[in-house]
Parts: structure tokens; sequence; C-alpha cells
């Protein structure tokens, strides 16, 4: 009889640990300009290239290249690198604001912000966004006031959603940001539904959905993918693959031996990889997805390759499962250093005027903060959007159960 050895199971290895630098080398890098630009109408199957490689833009001195390399008017590149900036500042700060009690927890997009920043200022009002919990700046570009913002994060009385969502999780539909859901992965299953729903009534909106890399090894990924492929849905399906999930490393979720955008192209979808750290292709590529949408040409998948820089949430200490410098070393860099290097380039942008802004700034935020927390935090215990959060609720409630509640002295 045969002797067979032992099966055994392959468990992905994060290619660094504390201690012990990472290898970035599986990261499939291509050099800027490189990747090729294809039609609109293109298949899925003729993105399967794509799918494998990295759209790049900003060579490492900041130039543009390649058939991605589109003319920009230089107020978008400017307004996109105010953005960001504004953005890390908000973060930074509601970071310290956790850290002071004044909210439960709090999740910052360091790293990645040129990834909803781009591709907002690509879409048109009356879109609308499905984001995950570090999408932040979308509203942010769009000048949502950060009074607005911060109140939300408090839950005091000046929170409009009257403390039902829990920090970060915005609610802005004015803005076409879609209620954010802390079930991973449920955003891109309404994405696609809503931007059906647009095509069925004849509208010209389209759906732009986020989610994590962690997050696409939930069935509603796949599901998503099945309806916006079968439908031809006009819906920019976006996975930002940041390397890391709370602790576990992107290749827990199947992104070792394939990439994420592969998975794209597998379900019959044009599906592109792109380098989510160069703002200038961040755009280029969010424009092309638009057009297609907009065009009837049907959905598209975008893998955004980033990196997380902060802990995955205020709950989180990534020193205890990866080293302590591993953004410093990210070969794709920093955003803003980036785009920054590239105006400066251009002549469109100083390092006095990046300074004057970074301060105008910082006293935008501080000044909101102060306005916001005026109105209460969890640290004062002067928050009183929970007491009042059902109101609405029992005016419209059936009068028996209203007797009921009553009855109760509630």
């Amino acid at each position: 009889m045969r002797q067979h050895i032992p099966l055994r199971l392959h468990v992905p290895e994060p290619p660094g640990r504390p201690g012990h630098a990472t290898d970035f080398s599986y990261l499939r890098l291509a050099p800027a300009g490189l990747v090729r630009k294809p039609p609109l109408d293109t298949s899925a199957i003729d993105t399967t290239d794509l799918a494998y490689t990295l759209v790049r833009v900003l060579d490492d001195d900041g130039i543009a290249k390649g058939p991605w390399a589109q003319p920009i008017d230089v107020q978008v590149l400017r307004k996109g690198l105010q953005s960001m900036m504004k953005t890390r500042i908000y973060d930074a700060r509601m970071l310290i604001a956790q850290r002071q009690k004044k909210m439960s927890f709090y999740m910052q997009s360091l790293g990645e912000e040129a990834i909803g920043t781009a591709q907002i200022m690509a879409l048109s009002k009356g879109d609308m966004c499905f984001p995950s919990y570090r999408q932040q700046n979308l509203l942010i570009t769009q000048d949502v006031p950060l009074f607005d913002m911060m109140c939300q994060l408090f839950s005091n009385d000046r929170d409009h959603l009257k403390g039902r969502q829990l920090p970060v999780m915005y609610s802005v539909p004015d803005a076409g940001f879609f209620s954010i859901s802390g079930n991973l992965a449920t955003q891109f299953v309404q994405a696609v539904g809503w931007a059906m729903a647009s095509a069925i009534k004849g509208d010209t909106k389209i759906a732009s959905a986020w989610i994590g890399d962690g997050a696409t090894a939930a069935a509603d990924f796949q599901t998503a993918l099945t309806f916006a492929h079968v439908y031809q849905a006009p819906v920019i399906l976006n996975v930002i693959n940041n390397q890391w999930a709370i602790s576990s490393f992107q290749a827990l979720a199947g992104g070792e031996s394939t990439t994420f955008a592969a998975r794209g192209v597998g379900s019959g979808i044009a599906s592109l990889r792109v380098d989510g750290n160069d703002f200038l292709a961040v755009y280029a590529v969010s424009q092309w997805a638009v057009e297609r949408a907009r065009s009837n040409l049907g959905p598209t998948l975008i893998e955004w390759v980033t990196y997380r820089a902060g802990p995955h949430s205020t709950s989180d200490d990534p020193s205890k499962y990866r080293p302590a410098d591993d953004w410093a070393r990210f070969p794709l860099g920093d955003p803003i250093d980036r785009l920054k290097q590239h105006l400066i380039g251009i002549g469109a942008w100083s390092d006095d005027e990046h300074q004057q802004t970074q301060k105008q700034f910082e006293a935008e935020v501080v000044a909101a903060q102060k306005q916001a927390e005026s109105h209460g935090t969890l640290a004062t215990g002067q928050a009183s959007s929970v007491a009042t959060m059902f109101e609405d609720v029992y005016k419209d409630m059936p009068w028996h159960l209203r007797r009921q509640r009553q009855q109760a002295g509630v």
C-alpha cells in the first residue's frame, strides 16, 4: 500500500515582526509611469495584468510619468494637499481627545489620506459613498464642518445622530456619505444595491464603496461582486489594502499568493491595483472608474496599496505585532510628502506656504474642538444625546406601548 505523508495546512506569516524589519518585496511594485491605461470599455479579462501590477504616476523625485499622468488643474492638486493636511491634523487632535477620555474610541486614517481625498474630488454631487470607518477625508474634503463631526464623536447635545452611532461612524447623506456600519463588508452590498436602484430609476448618480483588506474575507464581499458583475451596476468597489487588519496581516485575508484586485477579475469585473499613496494616480484611476460607471460600462474594482501608519483603533497596540518603524520604511512613502514634493517641483507650493497652512489648520481644528466640547463630552458628563436619542421613536409609538412605558415610569 502506498504511504502518504500527513496532510498539513499553510498558515501565512507576515514578513516582519517586532524586532525584525519587514521585507516589503511581497508588494509587487512597478516603476512609476510603466503601467498602461486601458480604454474605458475594456473587459474584465483584459485587465488581468493590471490586477497584478501597480499603477503609479509620481516617481521618487515627485515627477509625473506615464499614460496615467493626465493634466490636472493646479487648484485641484492644492485642494487635495490641503484636505490631506487638515485630515491628518484633525486625526491627531481627536486621538489626543480620546486619550483624555472625551470619547470612547477613535480611528485614524494616518497614511491613507490620499485615497478618499482624491476620489471624492473625482466624484460628483449626488453620488453616494458607502465608507468604512477610516474615510473621514471624504467629509473634510467637502468642507463638512469639523464642529459637526466632533459633536458626533463626543455624542453631545449637538450630535445630529443623537448618540445612536459609535464615534467615527458618521452619517452625512447630504455630502454623499452613507451611514457607516460597524459590521464588516455590509457597505459593499449596500453600495451595489444603491447603484442598481439608481440605474433602475434612470438616474445618473453612481455609488462608491470602501472596504479594508481584512473585510474581503467576509461573505458580503463576494456577494457584492456577484451582483455588481451580473447586473453591471454603476459602482466603484474600493479595497484599501493597508497591510493590516486589527492585528492580522493581509495575507490571512487572501493577499499572499494573489492580489485583492485579482478577485475582481475572477468575478468578471474590470480591476486595477494602484499606488494608494500617490494622489495623482488615485485621482486619475478614480476618474477613469467614474467615467466607466457613468457611461454604463459597468463596475470597477480598485485595490489601493497603502499602509496603516497608526493603530487600527485606540484600542489597538501595533507594536505588539509589527516593527515600530514599518511606516518609515514603507516603499510607497507618505502621501502628503509626495504630493507636496510634486507641487513644489512644478512651482505651485512652497515650504513656507506648507508651514503657514499647517498652522492655519491647527488653529481651525482647535477652535472647532473648543466649540464642540462646550456642548459636552464623555469626560465632562455633559453629553445629553443618549437621554433623548429615542424621543422621536417614542413619539410615533402605538398608544398601548406608550401606556406601558408610562406605567413603567420610563
